[in-house]
């Protein structure tokens, strides 16, 4: 299977990486100046699953694209749009487009611009990072793969795909209801990220607080109100799942947003994961207050970035 990674970050690098040690062919599509990191040192994996060194195939951000097969997407959500087209000239009529973007305005973007048939849904649960000297940390053991076809179209290779990743270390699952997959994922993601965000701490020092508590649980229950209102009501396991994660009074969890605040970052995620939840719920009139003042909070972050 040939496969297009792009962007070779932590998620690009680490699962590129994977489909590497799978067997399949894979190039990463990066700009310059990572193209020549790539180049000179290769690239570095470390991980308790497993390393990997090595060079790697590597194409330059405007330079002509190998067919592909699967084009893998693992950008930052606010990156997308340039990430659309710098991947078109890739994406034929039998390629599938693989997301890792949390989510779901990712996928009306990518639908819009090349068609529901050609979007596969994916959702990765692992932490990782990028390191000052170009290589990826995986920072634990989690590694967790979900993969599905969106249409019937795309189930052949969805289960192809998954056959691939299976090959490789971690848990790794297809999904009929693939969407629902997404949204479960989101609704941790936006409900986690809203309070970290917020009060700039892991959920282990905001549940210590005298209200801490009763925000993480304001956050997810208006997240999971949108979800029911879009059609995608969380089941009580996944809502259990969630709740065992936001709420372990020795968790030191807290969003990637929240770390990129902490790193001074000038870009966050802000739109895609918190504005476009309060979007929908504008949408169905469903009140977000915590929601609100998360947003609100990363928007004035982002002016004083700026």
């Amino acid at each position: 299977m040939k496969i297009l990674v792009l962007g070779a970050g932590a998620i690009g690098a680490y699962y590129g990486a994977r489909l590497l040690q799978a067997g399949a062919s894979v190039s990463f599509l990066v700009r310059s100046a990572r193209a020549g990191q790539l180049r000179a040192h290769g690239l570095h994996v470390h991980s308790e699953l497993g390393d990997f060194h090595g060079p790697v195939d590597v194409v330059e951000a405007g330079g002509a694209l190998p067919a592909a097969d699967v084009v893998l997407l693992a950008c930052k959500t606010y990156d997308l749009p340039e990430a659309m087209r710098s991947i078109a000239p890739a994406v034929g009529p039998h390629t599938a487009i693989l997301p890792f973007l949390n989510g779901m305005q990712t996928y009306d973007l990518l639908d819009a611009a090349f068609g529901k048939a050609q979007v596969l849904g994916g959702v990765a649960y692992i932490a990782v990072a990028l390191q000052p000297d170009g290589s990826t940390r995986h920072l634990g053991a989690a590694d967790r793969v979900v993969l599905g076809a969106r249409t019937t179209q795309l189930q052949l290779l969805a289960d192809d795909l998954y056959g691939l990743l299976a090959r490789s270390p971690g848990l790794r699952a297809v999904d009929q209801d693939i969407v629902q997959q997404l949204w479960n994922k989101w609704v941790m993601l936006c409900s986690g990220a809203a309070v970290t965000c917020l009060l700039r701490g892991s959920i282990a020092q905001i549940l210590a607080t005298a209200h801490g508590r009763g925000l993480v649980e304001a956050a997810l229950a208006e997240c999971l109100q949108v979800s029911r209102a879009e059609g995608h009501p969380l089941a009580p396991e996944a809502v259990a799942q969630i709740r065992g994660l936001l709420l372990n009074p020795a968790s030191a969890w807290k969003a990637s947003m929240a770390r990129d605040i902490d790193a001074g970052m000038a870009k966050l995620e802000a739109d895609g994961i918190v504005g476009d939840m309060l979007v929908r719920a504008a949408r169905h009139g469903v009140a977000a207050p915590t929601l609100q003042a998360a947003y609100a909070h990363l928007q004035v972050y982002l002016q004083q970035a700026a």
